[in-house]
């Protein structure tokens, strides 16, 4: 008589664990694509059309960039990055400069309210020629944090330099 419930009871068991993974699925998807479509597709914009306030925007306020992908490894509140970048977005929005960045991911984890982003970005500049002045690949990891219902930077983390060979494998 027990082996007869004991199938049963497996099912039912697989079953809800099956259905808390989809669950769970379903969510980490809506998440992903609010972020790309909110986070990620934003600094594209704004870096491609030189929004500085825009990319400003997408920072808290107590932000951290942490580099330790050249020869000067440091971290700095993202007020001084900024202060910084400042003028290749003021470059880009005269038309001194083209800038674009792109972004590929190897590994999304988060709720409803912090995501940890692991990955690529890819970053170009040419001058107004069209001639390229810039390029780069960067690992990447990025702590995000869903405030007034907005995703925000709390810390961008530029790990090391990535190569194209690594960048096309995350496609």
């Amino acid at each position: 008589m027990k082996s007869k419930a004991f199938f049963p009871t497996v099912i039912f068991l697989a079953c809800i664990a099956t259905t808390k993974v989809i669950g769970q699925t379903n969510t980490d998807a809506l998440r992903i694509a609010e972020i790309d479509k909110s986070y990620w597709k934003e600094i594209s914009r704004t870096v491609k059309e030189g929004d500085f306030e825009g990319y400003k925007a997408t920072c808290h306020e107590n932000a951290v960039l942490v580099t330790t992908s050249g020869k000067n490894k440091y971290s700095v509140p993202m007020t001084a990055a900024l202060a910084g970048w400042k003028q290749g977005f003021l470059d880009t929005k005269n038309g001194k400069q083209m800038d674009n960045v792109q972004f590929r991911f190897s590994q999304r984890i988060g709720g409803e309210t912090t995501a940890h982003e692991t990955g690529i970005f890819y970053f170009t500049s040419h001058d107004s020629t069209g001639k390229l002045i810039a390029e780069s690949y960067t690992h990447l990891e990025a702590l995000l944090v869903k405030r007034d219902g907005k995703w925000v930077c709390l810390m961008e983390y530029q790990k090391s330099k990535a190569t194209k060979e690594e960048w096309d494998a995350l496609k």
